[in-house]
C-alpha cells in the first residue's frame, strides 16, 4: 500500500504540473484527493493492515495528500493571479487621455434680452420688482384706468379663472403694487418684467403667451424730456450707440399723453427704416391717484417693451414661434453669444 501511495504522489505532481486551466485543476484535485478520488481508495484497504503497519502507512498518506493539495493550491494562486492581471488590463485607463467635456447649454435667448434689458435699467438707478401671474381684476385694469366695460379692454381681452381673476395680460399691476408698497413715498424707478397672456392666435408675431418689461418712474418735476432722454439711452445700451429714436403721439388709457416708441435699424440691405418698439407716456392722473399719490404734486413716466420684439430686432430672427418651440439647432447658436 505504501508503493502504491508513493506511485499515485508520483503521477498526480506529475499531471499537476502540467494543468493549463482552472477547471481542470479543479477536476483533478477531485480525481485524487476527492471523497472518492484515487487517495481514499487506497486508504480504504487500511483495514486489512497490522497494527504496526497502519501508522507507517496513514503517515505516508498524509503526506502524500500535503503534496497534492500544496501543488494544487500553488496552482490556484498561478490562476488567481493571472486572472486578476488580465481584469486589470483590460479595465486599464489611460491617465494622459484629455478629459472628457460635457456639452454646455446656454441661455435662452428670451432670458438674454431680459437679463440685458435689466442691467441696462438697474445700470440706470431702477431696481426689478415682480408680481402674481394670476392677478385681480383690479389691479389688472382698475388700477390702470380701464374700469369694467371700458372699450379698450377688448384689446386685453384674457384668460379669466374667475369673474375676478385672470391671467395678467401686463406686467402694469406690478407697477401699481410697487407704487402701494412705498406708500406715497418718492422716487421710485422700477422695472418689472414677466410672462403675460392674451387670447392671440400664434403666428409668425402673435403668442398668446409672451414676455414684456414694463417700467415707470415717479418723483417731482418728472418731465416728457426725462422719459425720452431715458429710452434714448436704452435704445442706444441695446442697439448700438449710432440708434436714434422718435416719439409718436398714441393713446393708452393709463398715460396721458402717450406715444409710440420707433427706433432706427438697419436692414440687410443697408436701408435705414423706423421700427416701433414699445409704447409710453406720463402717468395718468387717476393711476397716480389710485397708487397713492397726489397728481397735483408728483408726476411721473411710464413704459412697456415685449421682449419678443426686442430679440427679434436684435438677432434678426423672423418667426416668434422659434423661441417657444425648443429646436435645439435654433436654441444653439445663442450659447456661443
Amino acid at each position: 500500500m505504501k508503493e502504491h501511495l508513493l506511485a499515485l504522489k508520483e503521477e498526480a505532481l506529475e499531471v499537476l504540473e502540467k494543468v493549463a486551466t482552472p477547471k481542470e485543476l479543479a477536476d483533478l484535485r477531485v480525481k485524487y484527493s476527492g471523497k472518492k478520488g484515487a487517495l481514499t481508495e487506497i486508504l480504504r484497504g487500511m483495514g486489512k493492515l497490522s497494527a504496526e503497519e497502519r501508522p507507517v502507512v496513514g503517515q505516508v498518506a498524509n503526506e502524500v495528500r500535503e503534496a497534492i493539495e500544496e501543488v494544487v493550491n500553488c496552482k490556484q494562486d498561478e490562476f488567481t493571479k493571472a486572472e486578476t492581471n488580465e481584469r486589470l488590463q483590460a479595465e486599464k485607463i489611460d491617465v494622459t487621455l484629455p478629459g472628457r467635456t460635457l456639452p454646455q447649454g446656454g441661455l435662452h435667448p428670451l432670458n438674454k434680452v431680459i437679463e440685458q434689458i435689466e442691467d441696462i435699467f438697474t445700470g440706470m438707478g431702477y431696481r426689478v420688482a415682480e408680481g402674481p401671474q394670476a392677478e385681480t381684476d383690479y389691479y389688472n385694469f382698475e388700477a390702470l384706468n380701464l374700469p369694467k366695460n371700458h372699450p379698450a379692454r377688448d384689446m386685453q381681452d384674457s384668460f379669466y379663472l374667475t369673474e375676478d381673476l385672470l391671467m395678467r395680460t401686463h406686467t402694469s399691476p406690478v407697477q401699481i403694487r410697487a407704487m402701494e408698497a412705498m406708500k406715497g413715498e418718492t422716487p421710485i424707478k422700477v422695472i418689472c418684467p414677466g410672462t403675460v397672456f392674451r387670447r392671440d392666435d400664434d403666428d409668425a408675431t402673435h403668442s398668446f403667451q409672451f414676455h414684456q418689461i414694463e417700467g415707470i418712474v415717479i418723483g417731482k418735476d418728472i418731465r416728457m424730456s426725462d422719459l425720452k432722454g431715458t429710452l434714448l439711452q436704452f435704445a442706444r445700451e441695446m442697439f448700438g450707440e449710432s440708434t436714434e429714436i422718435r416719439l409718436r403721439p398714441s393713446f393708452f388709457p393709463f398715460t396721458e399723453p402717450s406715444a409710440e416708441v420707433d427706433v432706427t435699424f438697419v436692414k440687410k440691405n443697408g436701408e435705414r427704416v423706423w421700427i416701433e418698439i414699445l409704447g409710453c407716456g406720463m402717468m395718468h392722473p387717476k393711476v397716480l391717484e389710485m397708487g397713492g399719490y397726489d397728481p397735483e404734486v408728483y408726476s411721473g413716466f411710464a413704459f412697456g417693451m415685449g421682449v419678443e420684439r426686442i430679440a427679434i430686432l436684435k438677432y434678426g430672427i423672423d418667426d416668434i414661434r422659434h423661441f417657444y418651440n425648443s429646436d435645439l439647432s435654433f436654441l444653439k447658436q445663442f450659447a456661443r453669444q
